[in-house]
């Protein structure tokens, strides 16, 4: 180990490894610094500092490549480490640590998809918003690596790129829920993305049919020769239930004696079990279907004897056939919550009807009850009428 006087232009020009495995040039100036140079490198070495630490064991720490930052650079980064370990630091333990902490990647995968499998119905949607972009971006960093300052360019950049704003807020749901957990299990002490301010867009799309669009759409439903997907559509737009519950009802939770149809908290978007009155028009579709006493559920593609999926190709082409290519099939619900308001239901009953856990969901349509409001103006209106006046004078 000689001791010399370690110069930048010592740096550039003597770095050899003459007969030995291995040379450690000690620096006079900062003690613990030096150079270390093996005969594979021959003209380059690597700084390191030498120190004990708090029960006497010698420790060296990386500092850096000789190529990559000066002799200067060097001394100022050890002298800030010899501060740092004199108030009880060990960077060589703080290095061993954090090369424990997993890659977002190997978290993602290992530990925090198979709780969300276990605990989220859209767990499949987290997994492709992580497959698609966020691994790209961050799969490869330590959790302790990520920053808000990173995120927060990442989420700027998703909605440059013209994706959704929406989408781009649930981009980083996923990764703050993603990276909580991790503080719950002991890898991160704190979530560094923690108060990311999201877009919040209101990004609701809600198309109503007036009744010549409404009977363009039943003339299509009632004729069509695919009747499965049919059927399917006219119980939505009867029920107003969302497809996946339609798709997931079983023969078992109808009540025809008393009307009612029970919608399992499993198969619900709120967790928890509802009933939905079955009106004429719901009987009547129910009356169609042929898979009852042979199927559990109601809705059957005779062609694989399976529950539907989905019907968006069918229901594709259902649309374009009544000229209502804008339809989507989401927006039966709203008719089917349109009819209600309109008819002077309260928005507590439609709320209850449509299961929604949040009042202030079901206020989408409180400005469709043009009735009740009509109504409402028409009181205020015989306060100032002329017939009124006229009698008080």
């Amino acid at each position: 180990m000689p001791v010399v006087q370690l110069t930048q232009n010592f740096i550039n020009t003597n770095l050899i490894c003459p007969g030995v495995k291995r040379v450690e040039y000690c620096d006079k100036e900062c003690p613990g610094l030096y150079v270390l140079v093996n005969p594979a490198t021959p003209g380059r070495g690597t700084y390191y500092l030498r120190f004990k630490d708090a029960h006497g064991k010698t420790n060296h720490k990386n500092i850096s490549k000789t190529g990559e930052i000066t002799l200067t650079e060097a001394r100022k980064e050890a002298k800030k480490l010899k501060a740092a370990i004199a108030l009880g630091a060990n960077p060589v333990a703080e290095s061993r640590a954090n090369k424990e902490v997993p890659t977002l990647a190997v978290f993602f995968r290992n530990e925090y998809l198979p709780h969300a499998m276990s605990h989220k119905r859209s767990w499949k949607r987290d997994e492709e918003l992580y497959r698609l972009r966020i691994d790209p971006a961050f799969g490869s960093l330590r959790l302790n690596q990520l920053s808000r300052q990173k995120v927060q360019v990442f989420h700027a950049g998703l909605a440059d790129s013209g994706l959704a704003k929406a989408t781009a807020d649930h981009h980083i749901k996923v990764l703050r829920r993603a990276l909580n957990l991790a503080v719950s299990w002991g890898h991160i002490e704190k979530n560094p993305i923690t108060g990311i301010e999201l877009f919040n867009a209101d990004n609701r799309i809600e198309n109503y049919m007036n009744d010549d669009e409404l009977q363009r759409l039943l003339t299509v439903l009632r004729t069509h020769e695919n009747r499965a997907v049919c059927n399917i559509a006219m119980f939505l737009l009867c029920t107003g239930c969302r497809l996946n519950e339609a798709l997931q009802a079983e023969w078992r939770h109808v009540d025809r004696a008393n009307r009612v149809w029970r919608i399992l908290a499993i198969n619900s978007k709120s967790k928890r079990m509802r009933s939905v009155p079955l009106n004429e028009s719901a009987l009547y579709v129910l009356d169609q279907l042929d898979t009852e006493g042979e199927f559990d559920h109601l809705f059957i593609n005779r062609r694989t004897r399976l529950p539907y999926t989905t019907i968006m190709k069918v229901w594709s082409r259902l649309r374009a056939m009544a000229g209502l290519t804008h339809l989507r099939i989401h927006d039966l619900r709203h008719a089917y919550a349109s009819l209600l308001v309109s008819n002077d239901r309260t928005l507590y009953e439609v709320q209850k009807i449509l299961g929604h856990s949040d009042p202030k969901v079901t206020q989408r349509y409180a400005h469709l009850s043009s009735r009740s409001l009509q109504g409402a103006a028409s009181m205020a209106s015989v306060l100032v009428s002329p017939a009124t006046v006229s009698a008080a004078t």
